[in-house]
C-alpha cells in the first residue's frame, strides 16, 4: 500500500470535463462509444516507432476522439533504495511546469484544447492518458503539449515541497485506519525482501530530492521503455506520427533491470495490529500471478468461484449467508509484471474474528483440495464471458484492454481468445492450479483492529 503525492491539476482536469466536450451532445455519445466492440474483439495493429517506443492502435471512428495511454516501467516497485515515493512524486509532478509552461498555464492550455490529462501508477507501470478531440488542430495541439509534460518537466521545488507536505498528512490519517493498516503488514509480509514489499513511510518521504526526480525521470521515461495505446478516429498514417511526437523528445532512458519472482514465505503468519475500532479487518494471502501466467485462466475461473463472483461465491455464502460473519468477503487474483497478490479479504466484529477466519479457511482448504462442482464451473464460465463485451463498451475501456497487452507483452488476439480460453477451463485445470499455486500452510494472515467489540465471540447461527 503506497501512499504517494498527487497534482492538484488532477482536480481541475476533471473538473473541467465538461469544458473538454464542447458539444452536449458528445458527453452522452461517450458513453455508449466503442460499442461494437462490445460485440467482437477490435483489430490491433503493432509496430515500433523510429524513436524505440511498440505502439499498439485500434481505428474506431464512431466519435471524433482520440484516446492515447503511454506506459513506462516507472512504477511504485522502481523506487530506489530507501526512498519510496520516488516513483509517486515523478509521476504526479509531470505536469506541475514543463517546458516553458507552469502548471496553471499547462491547465489553462489543456482547457482550451479540450483535452482531459490523466493518468495512473502501479507497481509495474507509471501511465500518462490522454482524451482529445480528433480535429488536427486540437489533436496535434493536445499532442504537443502531452509530450512537453513527460519530455520536460521542471519538478518545481515548491510544488515538490507543497505535495510533500500533502503525502506526510495523508499519510499520518492513513496509519489511523485499521483498512490500511493492514493492507500495509500484508504487503511487507507477503513481500518481505521484494520491491512489491516496500511501503512509504515518513523518513522516506522526507528525504527525497528534486534531484531524485529527475534521475528517476531521466531513467525511467525513455522512448525505448514507452509503450504506447491509441484507439480513436485516426488512420494508421496519423497514429504513427503521434508515436513519433510522443517519444522523439524523451530523455534516451537507461536499462531496467527486471524484477525478481517473489517467493513465497516458507511459513504461513498471523500478524494482530491492535485498534480500537468495532471491526477487524482481515487479510489473508501469498504472491498469486504473473500477467503472463500459464494458470492465468483456471486461476481466473476458480477464482470467481471462491471469491471473486460476488454472492454466488463459495466464501459468501459460507461467511456471510450462513453465519452473517460478514457484510463482504472478496477474494482476487491481481497479475502483475512477476506475481501478484493473491487475497482474501473481510471485515467482521473483533469478537468473531477467529471465529470467521476458521470458516475461510476451511472453505479454502476444501477448493483447493475437491475443485469445483461442473454446476460452478458452468456458472462461472457462463458469467465471465457473457460478461466480457461489458468490458469492451467505450473507447476508454478498449485503451485500457491495449494498453494492458502492450505493456505486459500479450498476445495481440488475447482479446479475441479470452471467450474461447475461458470457456475451456475444466474442473481439473482448476483444482490442479489451485493446488499448485495456492499453499495454506504458506498463507499470510492479517488481522486489523476489532480491539473496540467486547462481543462474547459467540459463533452466528447458521441459516437453514
Amino acid at each position: 500500500m503506497r501512499f504517494l503525492a498527487t497534482s492538484l491539476s488532477a482536480f481541475r482536469r476533471f473538473a473541467s470535463l465538461s469544458r473538454c466536450l464542447r458539444a452536449p451532445a458528445l458527453a452522452s455519445l461517450v458513453l455508449v462509444s466503442g460499442i461494437d466492440a462490445a460485440q467482437a474483439a477490435p483489430r490491433i495493429e503493432q509496430w515500433t516507432a523510429p524513436t524505440g517506443a511498440k505502439v499498439f492502435f485500434v481505428a474506431s471512428h464512431e466519435l471524433p476522439m482520440i484516446d492515447i495511454q503511454i506506459d513506462f516501467t516507472a512504477g511504485a516497485a522502481f523506487d530506489p533504495t530507501g526512498k519510496s515515493g520516488v516513483a509517486g512524486f515523478t509521476h504526479a509532478l509531470l505536469d506541475s511546469g514543463a517546458g516553458e509552461l507552469d502548471e496553471q498555464a499547462i491547465s489553462e492550455r489543456a482547457a482550451d484544447l479540450g483535452l482531459l490529462l490523466g493518468g495512473s501508477m502501479g507497481e509495474d507501470r507509471a501511465s500518462l492518458t490522454l482524451r482529445t478531440l480528433s480535429s488536427a488542430r486540437e489533436r496535434d495541439d493536445s499532442v504537443a503539449l502531452a509530450a512537453t509534460v513527460l519530455a520536460h518537466p521542471r519538478f518545481p521545488v515548491e510544488v515538490l515541497e507543497r505535495e510533500r507536505v500533502r503525502a506526510l498528512a495523508n499519510l499520518r490519517e492513513a496509519l489511523t485506519k485499521p483498512a490500511v493498516l493492514a493492507a500495509r503488514a500484508f504487503n511487507a509480509a507477503v513481500y518481505a525482501g521484494h520491491p512489491y514489499g516496500n511501503n512509504n513511510d515518513e523518513k522516506s518521504l522526507s528525504a527525497i530530492t528534486r534531484e531524485d526526480l529527475v534521475a528517476f525521470h531521466t531513467h525511467h521515461y525513455g522512448a525505448r521503455n514507452a509503450s504506447i495505446a491509441i484507439v480513436g478516429d485516426l488512420d494508421r498514417a496519423a497514429a504513427e506520427k503521434i508515436a513519433i511526437a510522443l517519444t522523439q523528445n524523451l530523455p534516451a532512458g537507461g536499462k531496467i533491470e527486471p524484477l525478481p519472482v517473489p517467493l513465497a514465505p516458507r511459513e504461513g503468519q498471523v500478524t494482530r495490529i491492535s485498534n480500537p475500532s468495532a471491526q477487524s479487518h482481515i487479510l489473508i494471502g501469498q504472491p498469486g500471478m504473473s500477467r503472463d501466467d500459464p494458470d492465468y485462466f483456471p486461476l481466473l475461473v476458480g477464482n470467481h468461484i471462491l471469491g471473486g463472483g460476488g454472492f454466488t461465491s463459495r466464501l459468501m455464502k459460507e461467511v456471510r449467508e450462513k453465519r452473517g460473519f460478514a457484510y463482504d468477503i472478496h477474494s482476487y487474483f491481481e497479475p502483475r509484471r512477476v506475481l501478484g497478490p493473491f487475497r482474501i479479504g473481510l471485515q467482521t466484529k473483533g469478537s468473531q474474528s477467529d471465529l470467521a477466519l476458521d470458516v475461510v479457511r476451511a472453505t479454502l482448504t476444501a477448493f483447493i483440495a475437491e475443485g469445483p462442482t461442473e454446476k460452478e464451473l458452468r456458472a462461472a464460465r457462463d458469467n465471465l464471458v457473457n460478461g466480457f463485451g461489458l468490458r469492451l463498451d467505450s473507447n476508454a475501456k478498449i485503451l485500457s484492454h491495449v494498453a494492458m497487452i502492450g505493456f505486459y507483452n500479450l498476445p495481440l488476439d488475447w482479446l479475441d481468445s479470452y471467450p474461447r480460453t475461458v470457456s475451456a477451463v475444466s474442473r481439473e485445470a482448476v483444482r490442479d492450479a489451485f493446488a499448485r499455486r495456492v499453499r495454506p500452510a504458506h498463507l499470510v494472515t492479517v488481522i486489523a483492529g476489532g480491539d473496540g467489540d467486547k462481543g462474547d465471540g459467540a459463533e452466528a447461527p447458521a441459516k437453514p
